[in-house]
């Protein structure tokens, strides 16, 4: 009877990597209907074209592509806003949140909610993106802080909690 272990093992796997896609391409589509509200729709438009490419390598299928473009350009689509969160973690780690909602304060209160779960709360507007630079649509830290093993841990599933809600598109650190 050692049949019906196999099947169930792979079920749980299949399971858990549909999850996981599912998680990213609604994220993706969501970076699609907004690029293609700004674009109008044009396939052809630089901010379109990249959000597409981004699709395109975590191999989301063109029917959701599409239906996602769609949704952008169609007149009943609704409003998405970029949002951008500002936290401290460990060891005084500086954290930029960056969120795709279309209900701000539904965002706001997930964010805050799983940042207090760690011991952590939001910060206010401007007091750790002191610590970064912009480039290129990214964050990248003008100082790292070194942090324990320990500490590192905590940060670690406090990004990845954040990272599994699907408002939040990017998490950057400027942790070691």
């Amino acid at each position: 009877m050692s049949g019906h272990n196999k099947w169930s093992k792979i079920k749980h796997k299949k399971a858990g990597t549909d999850a996981a896609k599912s998680k990213i391409f609604s994220k993706m589509g969501r970076a699609i209907a907004t690029a293609s509200r700004q674009a109008n729709g044009d396939i052809t438009s630089p901010i379109l074209r990249t959000a597409i490419d981004k699709a395109r390598e975590f191999n989301m299928p063109t029917d959701n592509i599409e239906r996602a473009v769609k949704k952008g350009s169609g007149a009943d689509a609704e409003t998405m806003e970029n949002i951008t969160y500002e936290a401290y973690g460990p060891a005084g780690s500086a954290l930029i949140i960056e969120a795709l909602t279309s209900n701000r304060n539904k965002a706001a209160q997930e964010v805050k909610f799983i940042l207090s779960e760690h011991g952590f709360a939001l910060a206010a507007q401007g007091s750790a993106t002191w610590a970064f630079n912009k480039e290129g649509g990214d964050w990248k830290p003008n100082m790292t802080v070194p942090l324990s093993d320990e500490d590192g841990k905590i940060l670690e599933a406090l990004i990845e909690e954040l990272e599994d809600n699907d408002e939040v598109q990017d998490v950057y650190t400027n942790a070691e």
